[in-house]
């Protein structure tokens, strides 16, 4: 017996994907400002561009967003020095446009977009959890069948979001996200550099902790190794490193 695709690829147009961004916020536990992260908008951007696919950006609440400086290529610490991808996005004045202007998700027609992508960077630890807008649209993308795909912190979203019984979405499903060590990681170098206090962390809470609570079957690939798994039309990716890889998952499942 043949299984129906809910998701059937139609080769006479082009996959339209939504790629989410988080909006600027201040740290509650260090008082610095947060945003999105580059490289996981850039990088899915490039895959999915280079394939014909239609891409659009949105925030949970529209406006200009700011990323973390970290993941900025011309940052004075060198970070991301070898991100040139994102150092081509920033430097093209109608693509840093799109940044400057997202549009707000509750403007997403779920009907005309194949799949949604929640990039991560610090933000989303802390506004996510009122991102009702977001939680919402990215449930319905995966109660429609349709790729809803999430990557580093941007998996915060699936502490939230519910599926119409008001079950966690994510619940009983095998995901990955940031991953404890390499929060530890990211805990020590601040404490080493001096600007963390020793025994505060960066986050208000941990990825990995939080969906092993949910219910989630969470898994990982090592320190800051790219990696994304798929479990039905739930996609997530690791980290910050994962962009590629969570993009090649989503056009694998939309057909190419």
């Amino acid at each position: 017996m043949s299984v129906r695709d809910p998701n059937p690829v139609d080769q006479r147009k082009p996959k339209r994907v939504a790629i989410v961004i988080a909006n600027p916020a201040v740290s509650t536990t260090t008082g610095w400002p947060v945003g999105f992260w580059w490289s996981e908008l850039t990088h899915p951007w490039f895959a999915f561009t280079e394939r014909g696919y239609e891409v659009e950006i949105f925030s949970p609440k529209g406006g200009r967003c700011e990323a973390d400086a970290l993941s900025d290529p011309r940052d004075p610490s060198g970070y991301s020095e070898t991100d040139l991808i994102s150092l081509g996005f920033i430097s093209s004045p109608k693509l840093r446009a799109l940044v400057d202007e997202t549009r707000p998700v509750i403007e997403i027609d779920v009907e005309r977009f194949d799949a949604i992508v929640v990039a991560g960077g610090q933000s989303p630890m802390f506004t996510y959890e009122s991102a009702t807008g977001l939680q919402q649209v990215f449930a319905a993308f995966h109660e429609a069948g349709k790729i809803a795909a999430a990557l580093c912190h941007g998996t915060a979203i699936l502490r939230y979001a519910k599926r119409a019984d008001g079950t966690l979405l994510a619940a009983g499903k095998t995901v990955t996200g940031f991953a404890n060590a390499e929060e530890d990681f990211a805990d020590n170098a601040t404490w080493a550099m001096g600007a963390l206090e020793r025994g505060k962390h960066l986050m208000p809470w941990r990825i990995e902790d939080e969906l092993k609570a949910i219910g989630a079957n969470y898994i990982q690939a090592g320190l800051w190794r790219g990696f994304a798994v798929r479990d039905g039309n739930l996609i997530t990716g690791q980290q910050n490193f994962s962009g590629a890889e969570t993009a090649r998952v989503v056009c694998e499942a939309l057909g190419g």
